[in-house]
């Protein structure tokens, strides 16, 4: 990287929010986008990146020419592109975290607009926006297509890597299910009617918690994943979820009520083959049972908001009340 500068710029980065990589994103996360971007000035011959260097930044060209090219023997260069203002620079390199195997040159004087701003990664915005991030690296797959002829052989070449990312974004570290977030970014596109939830909490959890600390209920809460994706395994199909605290559960497309309810008293048993824990002090063993409550949308509730907030109230009463319960959600059932 070669001689730039962000001194003495009006700090006008809001052109980059029309790009189709934020486009699309709500107006509190253009807000997000907007002050992690910055302004850059490239003087003429300055480097913009060179070969080796890690796409880290997405560059949108304001004013200047920006070339790319490679060295050839004897001085000459193989120019392979030439940058105009309203351009993007790197975006492909950028979504795939590629190394450059160009140079990128001013060829006049150049003001850019650089995301994330410098002493910044896309990556290292993870822990305080993964929905955000999630969205601007899956639109920037398909930005990039609209872009490339070979949209087949670049879908094929970056499927993975984009599952890979989703899957980095919305799991919960401690046990390896699905977050909450899940639902809320991206789950929608892919959920077909009718739609079965089944929501479980463990009983009694805080006994567990009291006697052996946190780190004993760690451990059960993996256990209880556990129960929760070999489920999902054995269907073939499905998503085993962590909601908040120690409430955990399972979504399912296409599933009947009948076969919802058989799932429900399954998966209530399978908690309870959970081998017990000791208390210790003489305290006895921690036994594993759950509340778990299950409904059909949109059989039992027409609004999607309306059918999980509910279900989740239920599932709270039905564990306050005693647990050790299979209850089935209907919508004028009073929680």
């Amino acid at each position: 990287m070669a001689e730039n500068s962000t001194e003495n710029l009006k700090k006008d980065v809001s052109p980059i929010l029309k790009s189709n990589l934020f486009s699309h994103l709500l107006p509190a996360e253009k807000v997000f986008i907007r002050e992690r971007a910055d302004l850059m000035q490239l003087k003429k011959g300055a480097l913009l990146f060179s070969p080796g260097n890690k796409a880290k930044h997405f560059y949108l060209l304001q004013k200047g020419v920006v070339r790319i090219y490679k060295p050839l023997s004897g001085g000459r260069t193989n120019e392979l592109a030439r940058f105009a203002p309203g351009d993007y620079i790197g975006e492909y390199d950028f979504a795939r975290g590629a190394d450059y195997d160009a140079y990128a040159e001013a060829a006049e004087n150049s003001q850019l607009i650089m995301f994330p701003k410098a002493g910044h990664t896309l990556e290292s915005f993870v822990p305080d926006a993964p929905h955000i991030v999630s969205k601007v690296l899956l639109n920037s797959v398909g930005m990039i297509t609209s872009r490339i002829k070979s949209t087949r052989k670049l879908i094929i070449e970056s499927m993975t890597w984009v599952q890979e990312l989703q899957r980095k974004i919305h799991e919960d570290p401690g046990t390896g299910l699905w977050k909450q977030t899940f639902i809320a970014d991206e789950l929608n596109q892919l959920l077909e009617n009718p739609i079965s939830l089944i929501m479980l909490k463990p009983d009694r959890f805080k006994i567990l918690v009291d006697a052996q600390g946190h780190e004993a209920g760690d451990k059960a809460m993996v256990k209880i994943a556990a129960v929760l994706k070999n489920i999902t395994r054995m269907l073939g199909h499905g998503w085993a979820l962590r909601f908040k605290s120690n409430e955990t559960g399972i979504l399912i497309n296409n599933f009947d009520a009948a076969a919802t309810e058989k799932l429900a008293f399954a998966l209530a048993e399978d908690i309870a083959r959970i081998p017990p824990v000791s208390l210790g002090n003489k305290k006895g063993n921690f036994s594993f049972t759950g509340s778990v409550v299950w409904g059909l949308w949109p059989v039992d509730n027409r609004s999607w908001d309306s059918f999980f907030e509910e279900i989740y109230k239920l599932l709270l009463y039905t564990n306050k009340a005693g647990g050790n319960k299979v209850v089935h959600y209907k919508k004028e059932q009073p929680v």
